[in-house]
């Protein structure tokens, strides 16, 4: 693999440090600020309100530079934001903040992924894209648990400018190591945006809203699953979670490998495996080795669906993929609330801590069921191809 992929990945590894590190430090900045635990919240929706209003719109403005330039500017604006909140004066600051710094993640995470592609031979694309994105699966495994750790010992601004460092260190990586891309050869609005004409491109992006739903409607409420339910301590959680991260990172180098073997097929596996072991966390949460070990299960099946939704809209979106490619960032942290509010709504309704898996087990099915029908037609269209060739 080349070596440039190794800065795109530090690139993710910071973004996903300030996307999920929010969670370990929000009573802290909470007390910081003088707000309550429901207000300071919003520093977390803040920056996913960011991710999906950034991701088209910043995509948008820098459809013509060149790609290394839209990387190393949504880097230096991610840099910028996560140093800013770092020393916020208040709560609404860093409100602000936190939307700033959540602005350029699907646009890198869209141009990366394209300029990791463009590095490999066809036959290795989904792979290349794993191991960019293996940055964001190891944030979850040492940056997140280390980042809260910091936070609690030393304060959350140190933990912030921590990853404004971390930004520092991509910018220079992907300045030094990442090739000179050249202008997209389509460098145009209009044919960026008329990607989303095609229903495939749509598809696509309905299986990782209601796929990785799933995956959230479950690790949303993990923490009083675990302890509540399973009968860990509190401070046994972030282990837990570490694990999940663990599970992650072998899901995302695994679902590059498969999708590089035959994409559809490992996506079916990857959704009917992510249902049933949703369904299986139902029971097994109620022990503390089964709760861990499904965990662990649940990050590997959840994650094997990344670079296999993002090197198939790519795909389907032919010569305009930067677009499309960004977007799927902005179905990701759809899938995130959507998840999110629906395990909520059955714990609210009675129905147990546990429920949300339910609810995950069945949005998986919903993501398994709409990728059928996108490979039928892609069936369809292989068929009607040749037929049309011999006319």
């Amino acid at each position: 693999m080349p070596i440039a992929l190794l800065a795109l990945a530090v690139g993710a590894f910071g973004i996903g440090t300030t996307e999920f590190v929010m969670m370990g430090v929000l009573p802290q900045t909470a007390a910081t600020f003088g707000v309550d635990i429901p207000t300071a919240g919003h520093l977390i929706s803040a920056y996913a309100l960011g991710v999906v209003v950034g991701a088209p719109l910043l995509t948008a403005v820098a459809v013509r530079l060149p790609r290394k330039t839209m990387l190393l500017a949504m880097m230096a604006l991610f840099t910028a934001g996560n140093l800013l909140f770092a020393v916020a004066p208040n709560q609404e600051f860093g409100v602000v903040f936190r939307f700033l710094a959540g602005l350029p993640h699907g646009a890198f995470f869209g141009a990366g992924a394209v300029v990791a592609s463009s590095l490999v031979e066809p036959g290795d694309r989904a792979k290349a894209v794993s191991m960019m994105f293996l940055g964001l699966t190891l944030a979850n495994v040492v940056g997140v648990p280390l980042g809260t750790l910091l936070g609690q010992q030393v304060g959350w601004r140190f933990t912030f400018g921590v990853v404004a460092l971390i930004g520092l260190v991509a910018v220079l990586a992907i300045a030094k190591l990442v090739p000179h891309q050249g202008r997209p050869e389509s460098p145009s609005l209009r044919g960026e945006l008329g990607a989303f004409r095609r229903p495939q491109v749509w598809l696509a992006l309905a299986i990782v809203t209601f796929g990785l739903g799933g995956v959230f409607a479950c690790l949303s409420y993990v923490t009083p699953m675990m302890t509540d339910v399973a009968g860990y301590d509190p401070q046994a959680v972030t282990l837990l979670l570490a694990l999940a991260g663990v599970g992650m990172t072998i899901g995302n180098l695994l679902g590059g490998r498969l999708a590089d073997k035959a994409l559809m097929p490992s996506l079916y596996v990857a959704l009917l495996a992510l249902a049933a072991v949703l369904a299986i966390f139902t029971v097994t949460a109620h022990d503390k080795i089964g709760a861990a070990i499904t965990i662990f299960l649940v990050g590997i099946a959840g994650f094997m669906i990344g670079p296999m939704m993002q090197t198939r809209v790519m795909v389907k979106a032919g010569g305009a993929p930067s677009m499309v490619s960004a977007a799927v960032q902005s179905a990701f942290n759809v899938a995130n609330s959507i998840g999110a509010y629906l395990g909520g709504l059955v714990i609210a309704g009675g129905l147990g801590l546990v429920s949300p898996n339910w609810v995950g087990a069945g949005l998986a099915i919903v993501g398994l069921t709409i990728a059928v029908v996108s490979g039928s037609l892609d069936r369809r269209e292989a068929a009607r191809t040749p037929a049309m060739a011999e006319a």
